[in-house]
């Protein structure tokens, strides 16, 4: 569809408003509306306590990896998972995402089981993976799937940074998202599960890719 350069200006203002409400520099609360929680998403993502298995669309290699980059910086700005009172919007790969990754960095044929998939990622270096870690993680903002909807072409600055894009597209009754990242030669992260622990002020967004803050051969 072809904007009019009115229509542009439209869509642009609309993005702003949606992304620095999020970010916590619109109005005040509107009366009467509950306040945000303080469940951390660290407290989600580590409920699971059955570890590596073959859930594909869970969380475990990701809580894996958070928990190494806290055993071996505890001064990591991973940590503000930890915090239930800072807000943050995460974008969380299931663990089906760090096998597809591994599986491409090594160029193997196969997916590698999800212990595997850890040591490989956890091989790469604990200020690698904290990194990484960061680049998923947008703080200051609660950012819902309702405002992410009204915010195409929003460029978000991560804890690592950098900036990760989103694209919002398809048909106005089944709009999906898609992030923009670094790197060029690869398929962009979809978000396949939306608004992680809603009602708080940490919340998250699953996504089906790592997001790669380099671009990889």
């Amino acid at each position: 569809m072809r904007f009019t350069r009115l229509g542009k200006q439209a869509a642009a203002v609309v993005t702003a408003t949606v992304v620095a409400s999020a970010l916590g520099a619109g109005p005040a609360q509107a009366a009467g509306k509950k306040p945000l929680k303080t469940k951390s998403l660290a407290a989600v993502l580590t409920a699971d306590k059955s570890g590596f298995d073959r859930n594909g669309h869970d969380y475990d290699i990701l809580a894996a990896a958070v928990n190494a980059v806290l055993k071996a910086k505890p001064g990591s700005k991973v940590g503000v998972l930890a915090d239930g009172k800072q807000r943050v919007t995460a974008f969380v790969p299931n663990d089906r995402a760090f096998q597809l990754l591994v599986k491409d960095i090594t160029k193997s044929k196969k997916l590698p089981g999800e212990k595997k998939a850890f040591t490989a990622v956890a091989g790469l270096g604990i200020n690698t993976v904290e990194s990484v870690l960061l680049y998923h993680v947008v703080p200051g903002a609660t950012i819902t799937k309702k405002a992410a909807l009204k915010s195409d072409n929003a460029k978000l600055a991560t804890a690592a940074g950098a900036k990760i894009k989103v694209n919002v597209y398809g048909p106005r009754w089944h709009k999906r998202i898609s992030l923009i990242d670094a790197d060029r030669s690869d398929r962009n992260p979809r978000i396949n599960r939306f608004d992680i622990n809603k009602g708080n002020r940490q919340i998250a967004h699953g996504i089906d890719r790592v997001l790669r803050p380099i671009n990889l051969p």
